[in-house]
């Protein structure tokens, strides 16, 4: 008996929902949630859910999402912890981040009580 092979991961931009999901054989695996001010794309949450934690999911999400956010001309904002950690090991997107600063903060937290 043969084993399918499992599909690849397949990433969407959900702009409705502010978020990039990854999604594994038709079920969202997990998302990373963003705001859009001015220039910047500024990535506040990432999530997977448990069902499908240690694939590596976290990480594909995060560069296609990131990759994205190039090819729209904006520039990274990394407030979430993990897409922070990940940009700490992926030079290639320092050219387009920038630093979390107190006033965004501040504007994401009034954004997200919206």
């Amino acid at each position: 008996m043969t084993q399918q092979p499992t599909p690849a991961p397949l990433v969407l931009r959900v702009d409705p929902r502010h978020r990039y999901e990854i999604c594994v054989s038709d079920t969202t695996a997990g998302f990373t949630a963003y705001r859009d001010r001015d220039d910047r794309r500024v990535f506040f949450h990432t999530e997977i859910d448990e069902a499908f934690a240690g694939q590596g999911l976290a990480s594909v999400l995060v560069r296609e999402a990131l990759t994205d956010t190039r090819a729209a001309g904006l520039r990274i904002v990394p407030v979430c912890p993990y897409v922070d950690k990940f940009l700490k090991t992926h030079d290639e997107f320092a050219d387009i981040t920038d630093p979390v600063t107190p006033e965004i903060v501040e504007w994401l937290e009034a954004e997200l009580a919206r």
